[in-house]
């Protein structure tokens, strides 16, 4: 469960779209006020607010939003308990407040309204308020029994880890499989073998490189390993043959419909390869083998 916190002027405004009826809202949590629209609890709150003039940000506006999962089970009785026990972690004691829920979309949230005035007319202090809301529905999550964000963080990183290494391996076989000589070539075999390969043109209609398209996640060549760079992969693409030859016949290519050039990044790690297998060569021939 992740939460979101700060203090907002717009009481009734935000308050309108926490109520949109359009997204589903159901009211889950209501605390001191008696008003059953935006505009008459942002009356109420302004009744409240009015102890305190100093003070312009003088609503606390929080998101509450478990895992898709535990949204699924998560009942209206169970949300205001949400609701409740992050009061009470965040120490807002009796203030006026109201939660609505969001039901149009798959992943169920909470918007919390809270007046940041309490009733002696004193302002709560907001300093931090972000990452303590963080804090308080890491708590709320642990006490209830719902995934926490260092939970969903783990699991994020495990099958991150899982994808990249299914990317790198498919696009091993590409290479043995299809044995691609253009960037075309690679670009099919790896569609082929269930990766869209997105080319990376920059504004200067030059390839910088490509993006890997797979499983519901969308990373950069670097990203999935070092040696699937933009430049990584036309040395590989080059094969036998010689890469001065191979760069000559893809300095200009026809991707993702426009005509491009290799970025300077690209050719700067080709050439070092030519310069590399040069001097190998020459030391080689030197020693005689």
């Amino acid at each position: 469960m992740i939460g979101k916190g700060k203090a907002i002027s717009h009481t009734q405004v935000s308050m309108q779209y926490g109520w949109d009826q359009e997204k589903n809202a159901q009211v889950v949590y209501a605390q001191n006020i008696a008003g059953d629209s935006p505009k008459e609890i942002t009356a109420e709150f302004k009744l409240t607010q009015d102890l305190n003039i100093n003070c312009e940000k003088n609503t606390l506006s929080f998101i509450i939003s478990p895992t898709i999962e535990d949204g699924k089970t998560l009942d209206k009785k169970a949300l205001s308990k949400v609701c409740q026990e992050f009061m009470k972690e965040m120490r807002l004691k009796d203030r006026q407040a109201i939660g609505f829920v969001h039901l149009d979309k798959a992943h169920k949230h909470i918007h919390l309204y809270v007046n940041r005035i309490d009733l002696q007319g004193k302002a709560y202090n907001d300093s931090f308020i972000g990452k303590r809301s963080q804090v308080a529905a890491e708590k709320v999550a642990e006490r209830m029994q719902l995934t926490t964000v260092k939970q969903v963080q783990w699991e994020k990183d495990h099958n991150l880890q899982a994808i990249r290494t299914e990317i790198k391996r498919r696009h091993d076989l590409t290479m043995r499989q299809f044995k691609p000589r253009t960037f075309q070539d690679y670009i099919k075999g790896m569609e082929t073998n269930g990766v869209k390969v997105i080319p990376s043109i920059n504004k200067a209609d030059k390839l910088q490189g490509f993006r890997f398209e797979f499983d519901n996640y969308n990373l950069k060549g670097s990203e999935v390993h070092r040696s699937m760079t933009g430049g990584n992969i036309g040395k590989q693409l080059s094969g036998d043959k010689n890469i001065k030859q191979f760069i000559n016949e893809n300095t200009t290519l026809q991707l993702a419909g426009k005509t491009v050039q290799l970025s300077t990044g690209m050719l700067r790690t080709m050439v070092k390869e030519v310069i590399k297998k040069t001097i190998s060569k020459a030391i080689d021939i030197g020693m005689g083998i």
